[in-house]
């Protein structure tokens, strides 16, 4: 059963939400792309389009745009995401992951793409547990 660490952007608010996504949300995800807009539902935000931008595997290894499949590669990089040059010009072999989410991937990073009718805070906040007055 695949599970995913899901960080949500509001671009708006610039606040990112952490969200736990298991079960059939997080099977329907397998096989998604970076860049693909998703229903809401699946992070527990109904009425919301997530845009995938990106993800890591278990090793830290990110999700690189341009890199086909879900497999982890190590490909030839200059100044990107996954290698930050030291001088000018040097390019390294690095191991990128491709852009497809596939159950290896962790972590999963989405920006809203459109809005719901309520906050995002309001529908991700935990509920308040009942007999609990402060007192």
């Amino acid at each position: 059963m695949a599970e995913f660490k899901t960080i949500v952007n509001d671009v708006r608010t610039g606040k990112s939400y952490n969200v736990l996504v298991t079960g059939h949300h997080a099977n329907s995800l397998i096989g998604k792309n970076v860049g693909e807009v998703v229903d809401g539902i699946f992070v527990g935000l109904p009425g919301y389009k997530l845009k995938i931008t990106g993800g890591s595997d278990g090793n830290g290894t990110p999700m690189k745009v341009g890199v086909p499949g879900n497999r982890r590669r190590k490909v030839l990089l200059s100044d990107s995401k996954g290698f930050r040059e030291k001088s000018p010009g040097q390019r390294k072999r690095v191991a990128v992951r491709g852009t497809a989410i596939s159950s290896e991937i962790v972590q999963v990073n989405m920006a809203v793409a459109e809005y719901g009718p309520r906050s995002i805070e309001e529908t991700l906040a935990p509920p308040a547990e009942e007999g609990s007055d402060g007192q």
